[in-house]
Order: structure tokens, then C-alpha cells, then sequence
């Protein structure tokens, strides 16, 4: 498993019978889990400390039962700065456990020895866009919720990177690339955390099973004759990280060459010895 093990402004305390109790710089949360399917004992004292609390309804969503909370607040991951906030079905607008995929594109933009340019699918509030922009890359930042790519451009300038050479797109992932490949336009580096089902902005219904092998297989066509990377990130249990290796093995390894690796990723749970799963990710280099 590959672990965000960096954090100083976030904390995993404890997760037990379909929730987690989080830490978010001093401000206690509890969320429901779906990977937290065992049942033990709620003995850290913080799960009756929560200062906010995400109650999920038997008829769909949910609510947040708030006792003490800012409206938003900032947490920081190296030398990058964010801001988060109790929101819609139960997001804080980010996701720490990304950290560790972070660092593995910073470091191979760093040593790249050369102008590097990415693309971020999926992008939300721009985790992977800042971690990207400031070590050093261009990046082209596609989300189809406008909201989302809002909040991404504050966290850019909470992060110094007001400045820098980010495109900020609305769109559909799948329309914007099959226009780049019309375009020409070509990426060293493509990132894309794509949810499990949503609907683009023109009401396009996106399902992860049917849809991701079609979108891995689609951005060959913008990836340049030297890429550097290539990450998709999955959060759905019905796809492993060999099903998702396999899939960038078919595509991007017989086009480039390179090797292809894939992994759980998670979070260390504070005092435990143990790391919680949070989804999965196969990372592609040369």
C-alpha cells in the first residue's frame, strides 16, 4: 500500500463500523466509510468530541449535524495550502489519502530536466493541480462541476500559484480530450481521479466500469512522444489495482514502452500501526 504518511494538519484517529473519526487541523469529524466494514470498539475519546458529524439518510444523501464548526478553514501538506469545508454528501473538498500520489508526480516533474505538461482530468479542487504546478509543470485543470474549478483557483492562490501557468477548463473529461486530440495538443503528464458514477454538465451520464478502459484508451491521444507519467486513481471496490494495471498495461505500456505499477493507497490510523484503505491507483513511467 502506498501511504500518505505526511500530513502534520490532518490525522486518521480511528474508523469502525462504516465511519471515520478525523482530525482536520483540530477540527473533529466523523464520515461515513464504506471500507470500514468491521466493528470495534469507539474507545478514542474524540468520537464523543466531534465537532461535526455527516448522518447519512435511509432515502439517499444526508446531512451534516454540526455542534462547532468554522465555515471553512485551512489545512496545509508541505508547501501547499488548501482550504476545506464540510460540504454535500459528506466532502471536506478534499483528499488526503492523494497526498502520496502528489509526491510521486512532484518528484518526477522535478527530475524531469525539462518544461513539463500536465493534465489533470477529474480535477476537482485542484490537489493534484497544485502539487503539480508547484513543482514546476504547466497544468491544464478539467473538472465539469464549475464550483469545483472555482475552489481550485482559491486553493492556487492559498498556495502561491495565482500566477502560474494553470488553465482552469469546465467541461466534460471525455469531450475536452477527443477536442485536444483534434487540437494536437499533447501532454507529458496525465493525472485523472474520475468518481465512481456522475453526470458532466451537458447531463452525460458517466459510470466507471463502462466508461474508464474507453477514457484511458481515448488519452494516448494526447499524451506527447516523450511522456513522463501517467496515474489514474480509482475509489470504486469493484475495481482492483491489478484490474486497473492491466487496463493501462493494454494501452499506455504497448504504445511506451515503460512499466506500469498499481497499489492500494491509504491513510495511517493514528496510534494503530495500521494503514486504512482508500481507493487504489495504478501509476504508469518510463
Amino acid at each position: 500500500m502506498w501511504v500518505a504518511d505526511q500530513w502534520q494538519d490532518y490525522k486518521l484517529l480511528d474508523a469502525t463500523n462504516g465511519e471515520k473519526l478525523e482530525d482536520w487541523k483540530g477540527h473533529i469529524l466523523i464520515r461515513p466509510d464504506p471500507q470500514a466494514i468491521w466493528n470495534t470498539p469507539k474507545e478514542h475519546p474524540a468520537w464523543r468530541k466531534a465537532h461535526a458529524r455527516y448522518s447519512r439518510s435511509k432515502t439517499g444523501g444526508g446531512h451534516w449535524d454540526v455542534k462547532t464548526l468554522p465555515e471553512s478553514w485551512q489545512v496545509h501538506y508541505r508547501d501547499l495550502t488548501f482550504q476545506v469545508k464540510p460540504m454535500n454528501f459528506k466532502h471536506t473538498g478534499l483528499f488526503p489519502e492523494q497526498a502520496t500520489n502528489w509526491d510521486f508526480m512532484a518528484e518526477k516533474i522535478k527530475n524531469a530536466g525539462r518544461p513539463v505538461k500536465v493534465l489533470n482530468l477529474f480535477a476537482y479542487t485542484g490537489g493534484a493541480t497544485m502539487a503539480c504546478a508547484k513543482a514546476g509543470a504547466s497544468v491544464v485543470h478539467v473538472d465539469a462541476a464549475k464550483g469545483m474549478v472555482a475552489w481550485a483557483k482559491e486553493n492556487a492562490v492559498l498556495c502561491g500559484l495565482g500566477d502560474k501557468p494553470i488553465r482552469y477548463i469546465v467541461d466534460d473529461c471525455i469531450k475536452f480530450v477527443q477536442r485536444e486530440i483534434r487540437r494536437g495538443n499533447r501532454y507529458d503528464g496525465i493525472v485523472m481521479d474520475p468518481p465512481s458514477y456522475g453526470r458532466g454538465p451537458g447531463g452525460e451520464v458517466w459510470k466507471l466500469e463502462e466508461e474508464l478502459f474507453g477514457l484511458i484508451e481515448l488519452c494516448k491521444g494526447v499524451l506527447s512522444e516523450d511522456p513522463l507519467f501517467f496515474l489514474v486513481n480509482s475509489y470504486s471496490t469493484g475495481l482492483s489495482a491489478s484490474v486497473m494495471a492491466y487496463m493501462v498495461h493494454q494501452t499506455i505500456v504497448k504504445n511506451f514502452g515503460g512499466q506500469v505499477v498499481a497499489d492500494e493507497i491509504g491513510l495511517p490510523v493514528e496510534g494503530q500501526n495500521i494503514n486504512f484503505p482508500a481507493g487504489a491507483t495504478a501509476r504508469w513511467s518510463k
